[in-house]
């Protein structure tokens, strides 16, 4: 009879032990490391945050010359009665920078002429430049009497931004209007701009 309950007992713990051992073999359920609408939102503002960095890429102005020596073309015809006179001052609507749309501008100089909006690759290596304005037709190598229509080819002769000189660009717009060398100062860093080139008429506004 003691035999018995000795055996009993060994085999209650062989049992035990081979339960246990069951036990310590199953893996550990995994981690949560968020639901799927979480993990695929992060994912959407990824893709949204690289596709406004390739924007800002694409129509950089990092690189412009926002000041500039107040020297223009001898060709260019001063505007002899401008909607802007010299050393009036005027609203800036434009947004060709960062702290410029706003700011209060003092007028440096009125000319007429044709202007475009170009694309261009840089000439130093850098990211293609789209749809900068303004270049004015007194900047353009192939000048001629006749301005240039949208689709035409032309080679930069213009330092507003770095790599710009000598660039072969495409014209995106053009319009005959009257454009603006303007002083102000950025409205984010108060940085002082002077000579700015060019800000067209229509990107000005009275000051009331």
């Amino acid at each position: 009879m003691k035999k018995i309950i000795i055996k009993g007992v060994v085999l209650f713990i062989l049992l035990l032990l081979a339960a246990c051992g069951n036990e310590a073999d199953e893996p550990a359920p995994p981690e949560e490391t968020g639901s799927e609408e979480e993990q695929n939102t992060e994912a959407d503002n990824n893709d949204t945050e690289a596709e406004s960095h390739g924007e800002m890429e694409n129509d950089d102005h990092s690189g412009m010359n926002m000041s500039g020596s107040g020297e223009v073309p001898e060709e260019l015809e001063q505007a002899e009665s401008p909607t802007y006179e010299v050393d009036s001052k005027a609203i800036i609507e434009a947004d060709h920078m960062e702290g410029m749309k706003g700011a209060e501008a003092t007028i440096a100089g009125a000319y007429n002429t044709t202007v475009y909006s170009v694309s261009y690759t840089p000439t130093n290596g850098g990211e293609r430049v789209t749809d900068h304005k303004w270049v004015i037709h007194e900047e353009l190598e192939e000048a001629t009497e006749s301005p240039l229509k949208e689709g035409d080819e032309a080679t930069l002769n213009a330092e507003h931004m770095e790599g710009m000189e000598g660039a072969t660009a495409e014209i995106d717009e053009a319009k005959d209007t009257t454009v603006y060398m303007v002083n102000f100062v950025l409205t984010t860093t108060e940085e002082k701009v002077t000579n700015h080139k060019w800000v067209t008429e229509d990107e000005l506004s009275s000051i009331e």
